[in-house]
């Protein structure tokens, strides 16, 4: 390893960080100014010392990614990017949390270039960080799996800062625990352990032994201990070489726990909560400027020499990016088909045959979407590499194993069951649902993969911080959410998900997909795929349910439409007996069947009934008013929804004359057959309903 050198002048950057911090909070009246002026020297040592990245270019593949777990202490990473030249300059920190600015109150992904990630609540960084470790190792199996260690173009480290409020979070713990079994050797965070937080001294709520608990992952950890002489000394050089250390554990994630003061020097609010917080206030930052050598009386003073010196990362940027690209272009001269891979991949495109792998079922038989769900993953895996995941601990229930692909484990935690080495295709998450939505947002923030997690529809709750963090950032995570539905029966109301569809729909960016049949899920599967600008979740039936006989294209006469229609998130399924609609039944998942028969009903009684599927609320509001029109034609008043959920998400749809069969309340224990008769989610209860709608026009 390089000597570090660190000159006065790297020092008075460190310092100017910390003011620009301090002034910015001050600014804007808000903020979080303590952690970014106690982190400044680590910070500045990873961006302007330790990480291999090019400011002039964020995407550039070979980069190391940096996460900032501590979200609130957006300055940290906001005044780094302003020295390192990555976009940002002093009017940005000048704007800092005020409309329209690129620093926002946290980081966000896609609003500020060099951010990787949006972290908001707190641990989702740290979760993150570990998927990013995930697809690092995936990606270079994917494209370069027989280069030695340290000798491949995809070889690079991730970094993460987190605090004290991360390391309370529960879902740091299950990533946590999942990167020491993973032996991730090239995630490296800092633990900045100031004890402090909006209330006080931690010791009120957290006093567990982090690095016992650490280790005891799997992790190696280290202790830098800024103030282990009773005199604060913010000693990058011990600092340097822990993360010098840690880049040389190759076999384990590192933890550096930095102790540290938090707001150092800030003469009177150091080391407590009003820093954490709050601006420091006028009186405290003229001492503070003081302290540090500052004018008091002026606001964001950057020597013209600290800058010209920080923006030598620029350069320093480009050199490495040169000497990287050179390594590269070696790589794709020796593999010219993982070239070809790699481009596709990362142009987001899928590759040739995917529609021609997609299973047909046989009509007439009945067949769960979860197992439909199983048959379309194990053919797709098989001509899209990039293809990868599992579940949480349901693999068995979830049917999300794609058929011979190994796990992706080190080869010695291999069991009876499963067999698996590092650069395997089946993810386990264990039963950790938090931690599996916060990787997969890793693994798609890090590259173009497409990754996707499973568990029961009722635990996307648990999800949930994830999930929406994924829609806010339109990162194409895919989750497979099962037993969608109180059709799960025997296990009662704690596993039957009644709200879970509807307030999954109301996350705005956020795709929820319920395919109606088997051949409905195969063609679910290849839209979700193909659309890129946002999450989906596919909600699947335990139970069985009909395949329908389908005709070639749009329904016509008794012929129902082809499934390929499932892309345009509503179309008739099948049309009124006579063409001409006095009722529109529409339906999702194991209800569409209801819908269908209800039809058939109503048929007989001189009423005609159009069927319509919706797969996709999302996708439905995306096409024309002319198509939105044809389906849900505006004269025809009678409609009915059925859903088994909550009608929360289908006023719009069937307006003020029309009639919803769901479930307003909670599940009980029965077999699914028992409990949608008592819960009137049957054919009788929709043609009750449209002939209701049909009074009421």
């Amino acid at each position: 390893m390089a000597t570090l050198q660190w000159d006065p002048i790297d020092s008075k950057a460190v310092d100017t960080a910390k003011i620009l911090a301090a002034d910015a909070v001050e600014k804007v009246g808000n903020g979080h100014p303590g952690t970014a002026m106690s982190l400044a020297p680590a910070a500045y040592l990873l961006f302007q010392k330790v990480m291999r990245r090019d400011p002039s270019d964020n995407e550039w593949i070979g980069r190391d990614r940096f996460i900032l777990s501590v979200g609130h202490s957006s300055l940290t990473q906001y005044v780094q990017l302003y020295f390192g030249g990555y976009g940002l300059e002093l009017d940005d920190l000048k704007a800092l949390r005020t409309w329209g600015s690129k620093t926002p109150g946290h980081p966000e992904y896609g609003h500020t270039d060099g951010v990787e990630i949006t972290t908001g609540p707190l641990g989702q960084g740290i979760a993150s960080a570990v998927g990013f470790a995930y697809a690092s190792r995936f990606e270079r199996g994917l494209f370069d799996p027989d280069a030695a260690a340290g000798t491949s173009p995809f070889d690079h480290n991730i970094y993460f800062i987190a605090g004290d409020g991360d390391l309370q979070e529960g879902v740091s713990s299950e990533a946590s625990s999942l990167a020491g079994h993973q032996q991730l050797g090239n995630l490296i965070g800092i633990y900045d352990s100031n004890q402090i937080s909006i209330e006080d001294d931690t010791n009120i709520a957290f006093t567990e032994d982090v690095k016992a608990r650490y280790e005891a992952y799997n992790w190696h950890v280290q202790v830098v201990d800024w103030k282990k002489t009773g005199v604060y000394a913010e000693d990058v050089v011990e600092l340097n070489a822990a993360i010098e250390a840690a880049q040389g554990v190759t076999d384990k994630p590192s933890l550096i726990i930095l102790k540290t003061i938090i707001g150092w020097p800030s003469p009177k609010k150091q080391n407590t909560g009003k820093i954490h917080g709050s601006a420091l206030g006028s009186e405290e930052l003229a001492a503070v400027k003081s302290v540090l050598g500052f004018d008091p009386e002026q606001t964001f003073e950057v020597a013209p020499e600290v800058i010209e010196h920080t923006r030598k990362a620029v350069e320093r940027g480009k050199a490495a990016h040169a000497e990287w690209n050179v390594q590269f272009e070696a790589w794709a001269t020796a593999n010219p088909d993982k070239k070809v891979l790699l481009d596709r991949v990362l142009s987001g495109a899928l590759p040739d045959g995917v529609e021609d792998a997609l299973p047909v079922f046989e009509a007439g038989k009945e067949v769960s979407t979860r197992a439909a769900s199983g048959k379309v993953l194990s053919a797709l895996g098989a001509v899209i590499p990039e293809l990868w995941g599992g579940s949480a601990d349901l693999a068995e229930s979830n049917n999300t194993t794609i058929e011979g692909a190994a796990s992706f484990i080190p080869s010695e935690h291999s069991t009876h069951e499963w067999t698996g080495n590092p650069y395997g295709r089946t993810l386990h998450f264990g039963i950790r649902e938090h931690a599996m939505g916060a990787i997969l947002n890793g693994i798609v923030l890090h590259g173009n993969t497409r990754p996707y997690g499973g568990t029961f529809l009722i635990f996307s709750d648990y999800m949930r911080p994830a999930v929406r963090l994924a829609a806010l950032m339109k990162s194409p995570s895919i989750f497979v959410w099962t037993h969608d539905s109180v059709a799960l029966g025997e296990d009662g109301p704690t596993h039957q998900p009644i709200e879970q569809l509807a307030s999954l729909r109301a996350i705005p960016g956020m795709d929820v997909v319920r395919p109606g049949d088997a051949n409905e899920t195969a063609w679910a599967w290849k839209t979700i795929l193909e659309r890129r600008n946002g999450p989906a979740g596919i909600a699947l039936t335990r139970q069985n349910i009909p395949v329908f006989e389908r005709g070639d294209d749009v329904a016509n006469g008794e012929t129902f439409a082809s499934a390929k229609h499932v892309a345009k998130g509503a179309y008739i399924l099948v049309d009124a007996p006579n063409g001409t609609p006095d009722v529109i039944l529409m339906a999702t998942g194991s209800e569409l069947q209801i819908a269908v028969e209800a039809r058939e009903a109503l048929k007989a009684d001189g009423v005609n009934a159009r069927v319509v599927s919706v797969p996709s609320l999302e996708w439905f509001e995306e096409q024309d008013a002319a198509y939105r029109e044809s389906v849900f034609p505006a004269a025809v008043k009678a409609r009915v929804s059925i859903e088994a959920g909550i009608a929360l998400t289908w006023r719009g749809y069937v307006g003020d004359a029309g009639r919803s069969v769901s479930i307003e309340h909670f599940g009980a224990s029965a077999d699914y057959k028992t409990l949608f008769r008592e819960f009137g989610i049957t054919t009788e209860a929709a043609v009750a309903a449209a002939k209701e709608s049909l009074a009421a026009v």
